[in-house]
Formats: C-alpha cells, structure tokens, sequence
C-alpha cells in the first residue's frame, strides 16, 4: 500500500463546476434522450479523466492523468508531512483566520496520518484570498479502500 498526493489551486468558480468533478454516470443517456443531455453525458465522459479539478470522490484522483501526482510516499507519516508541508505553504493565503489557526491546522495533519493508517483517503478544502481555492487530497493506492477497482496511476 502507498499513498499519492494532489494538489489543485484555482478560482472558486471553476472548483464548483460539479459536473466535471463526477464521473460520468455508467450508463449513457437512454436511446431518444435530448440532444443536449446526450451531449453533455459525451462532454463529461470524455472530460472528466483529463480535467485537473479535484474528484467530487477522492479515490478518482486515481483515474486522473498521472502528471498531477504530487508525490508518492510508501509511509502514512511521510504523506501527511506532505499534507502539512503545503498547508504551511499556502496558510499566509487562507481568507479566514480561523483557517490558519495552527492548532486546528496541526490537527488535521495528525488525523491523515491516522487516517491514511488505516487505509482511508484524506481531502482538504481552503477558500483561498481573491476568491481561489486550495484542494489537497492524500490517496490511498493499491488497493483504494473505497473504490478498490481503480487502477494505480504509478508506472
């Protein structure tokens, strides 16, 4: 078991765009549909495995593109010092205060390494100043605990 880690910044807007952060539904749109749903369902299908915005669900970070793996560590600590890393990193950007305490940011840190430990995933949010977003995510790779049918992004 290793664990990857993503990192995503951009406007907020573009972060709320929720259809291009599902994946697409398993089945297209019934025969006779409407030209535009079938062409939306076509839109996210081919869409979503590429775009670089952070998976509604963790675990499909794993289908994304492999170039936007931040870094792969073999130990929980090792990925959730990673984790801290970033947070420190971007904590001067946070829009509110009560974001950058550092008690509740230290405790974050601690609970994905426990989290990863126990084979879960980790995914953070922070509205960032102007108004852009901070995604980090921590995966759990080979298997994923909660979607244990995709594939490990690592060669």
């Amino acid at each position: 078991m290793h664990h990857h880690g993503y990192l995503w910044t951009g406007p907020k807007q573009r972060f709320d765009e929720e259809a291009l952060r599902r994946p697409p539904h398993p089945e297209p749109p019934p025969a006779g549909s409407r030209p535009e749903l079938i062409q939306r369902y076509r839109e996210v299908l081919a869409e979503f495995p590429v775009v670089d915005l952070p998976p509604l669900e963790t675990a499909y970070w794993l289908v994304k593109p492999r170039t936007l793996v931040r870094g792969t560590w073999e130990e929980p600590k090792e990925a959730a010092d990673w984790l801290g890393e970033r947070i420190a990193e971007f904590a001067t950007r946070f829009f509110s205060a009560a974001e950058r305490d550092t008690t509740r940011l230290a405790a974050l840190v601690n609970s994905a390494g426990e989290q990863l430990r126990g084979g879960g995933d980790v995914s953070h949010g922070f509205s960032l100043e102007r108004p852009s977003f901070l995604s980090l995510a921590l995966v759990t790779c080979s298997p994923n605990r909660a979607k244990p049918e995709l594939t490990c992004p690592a060669p």
